[in-house]
């Protein structure tokens, strides 16, 4: 309810013509009482622009999107991009799950490996073989359990991403080898 209404209500109930809506609202404040408004609109609400024609500026129109046209940064399916940190980014032609869009962004690597492969299981990522993330052949991806990261470049690891070349398989083994210890041990 309004706060004049039900000023106007509260005199009339109970004659009291010393009552302000300032008053009302502070003693309402002081004694927590709610007024029943949430600050959001209720499903099924009418909204106060329903009906109403917002006004024609030639100028506005003129800068409006045509019905098929597209903005000039569009990237449609097939689009590649590099992120900050080397990994290759493609727009698929498949559906998002999440937001419905018609277009899906994908790590490349990822989904060239799991047209090959079939999807990632729970529980393990895709590790780069030999260092160049640009590098998107799906025998370059290695399925490793997320255990095995912290072994391989972690505070204690062997720095696999910074090691040469031909120490990297050797890294990769004993990391392997040491997780499944680990996790027979436990």
């Amino acid at each position: 309810m309004e706060i004049n209404t039900w000023c106007t209500a509260f005199r009339k109930q109970f004659g009291r013509d010393d009552v302000t809506p300032a008053k009302l609202h502070s003693l309402r404040k002081r004694m927590g009482w709610k007024t029943g408004r949430t600050g959001q609109f209720d499903k099924g609400s009418v909204p106060w622009s329903k009906g109403k024609k917002l006004p024609f500026n030639p100028n506005s129109a003129a800068t409006q999107f045509k019905k098929g046209q597209l903005p000039q940064n569009y990237r449609g399916p097939g689009h590649e991009s590099v992120d900050d940190d080397g990994y290759v980014w493609i727009v698929t032609d498949q559906p998002n799950p999440w937001t419905g869009a018609s277009t899906w962004r994908v790590h490349k690597h990822r989904w060239l490996w799991e047209q090959a492969n079939g999807p990632v299981p729970e529980g393990h990522v895709l590790k780069c073989l030999d260092g160049d993330k640009s590098n998107t052949e799906p025998s370059n991806w290695e399925l490793v359990p997320l255990g095995l990261l912290p072994r391989l470049n972690g505070k204690s690891g062997r720095h696999y991403d910074k090691a040469p070349t031909e120490l990297k398989p050797t890294i990769m083994a004993i990391a392997k080898l040491e997780h499944q210890v680990r996790s027979v041990a436990k």
